[in-house]
């Protein structure tokens, strides 16, 4: 009896260290930013946060009243945020996708190719984006030096880190980033696709675009299903990407949520505000994966 506790006990105990850092560094700080969002929280009580006034929904109201600036600024930082989501998840997919399914047959370099693909995965995130910030520099960028002086695509320089052109450089920088693991994700899936499902197709006469349209989408869907949710939500609160390459104050074109809420809680030191809106945007997360997770069962229920 003693022997089977132990049995059933020890995955328990070794699970006990991961359970107590993931209560430890992720719940309760969540726990004491939804009590924050229910104070008045400026730099004047950041001594002894605790005796800051009790708004009670008032952080809420000042959040969600679009026709006060600030519920304007976070309501065109949350449609900043959805093009830019909707950009970078739809390219990445489209890259990784493609790439993928180009690497799936067996060639000479193959190996060193995947390589190369994963670098921008691999490597550290201020470390790549640092890179493309000096990259996106008006006079001395390798980006203007390409598109103006070799290829002569421009008239003149742009600045890619200002103005309506920094959405363009969020966009490429975070695509850039991502498509690696879309690719490393499906190249996976790929290994499960019997290659007599190819053979058969081909036997019948279809093309490349019909056994990629008949055989691997539909094979790729229960990975995709996974891969699009994971990416909408790295990229939705994408905050590294956009501080590195843009700083404290990102502009407008490229305010997203997440800067946008950094702003608000350490910038104008109005944690009250920033935490009502961090709470706003958990639940925002939390209903689209909740609705996506519904859709998508209901649909593989439908299916089978």
């Amino acid at each position: 009896m003693r022997q089977r506790l132990r049995r059933i006990g020890l995955p328990y105990l070794l699970l006990l260290p991961a359970l107590i850092l993931e209560l430890l560094i992720h719940l309760v700080p969540m726990v004491v930013g939804i009590v924050m969002s229910f104070r008045q929280l400026t730099q004047f009580f950041i001594r002894d946060w605790s005796s800051a006034p009790w708004t009670g929904l008032g952080n809420y109201h000042l959040a969600v009243d679009f026709n006060a600036p600030v519920g304007q600024s976070l309501l065109n930082s949350f449609w900043v945020t959805c093009a830019f989501t909707i950009l970078a998840v739809g390219l990445s997919w489209l890259v990784g996708t493609t790439a993928a399914i180009m690497m799936q047959d067996a060639f000479r370099g193959r190996g060193l190719l995947r390589a190369a693909f994963l670098l921008p995965y691999a490597l550290p995130v201020y470390a790549a984006v640092i890179t493309w910030s000096f990259m996106f520099q008006r006079d001395t960028g390798l980006v203007n030096h390409v598109l103006h002086d070799q290829l002569h695509l421009t008239s003149d320089k742009p600045f890619w880190l200002i103005g309506d052109n920094s959405f363009t450089a969020l966009v490429t920088v975070s695509v850039w980033r991502s498509w690696p693991f879309a690719f490393l994700t499906l190249t996976a899936g790929l290994q499960n696709i019997p290659r007599e499902l190819y053979e058969a197709a081909a036997m019948d006469g279809a093309g490349v675009w019909q056994q990629i349209r008949r055989i691997t989408l539909p094979s790729l869907r229960p990975v995709n299903l996974v891969l699009i949710l994971v990416l909408f939500l790295w990229t939705f609160n994408d905050f590294n990407t956009p501080y590195v390459l843009f700083g404290k104050s990102a502009p407008e074109a490229a305010d997203l949520i997440s800067i946008h809420i950094y702003q608000s809680s350490f910038v104008t030191w109005n944690f009250g505000t920033g935490s009502a809106m961090s709470v706003l945007l958990l639940l925002f997360l939390l209903l689209v994966t909740s609705a996506y997770l519904f859709i998508t069962s209901r649909r593989r229920g439908a299916d089978d």
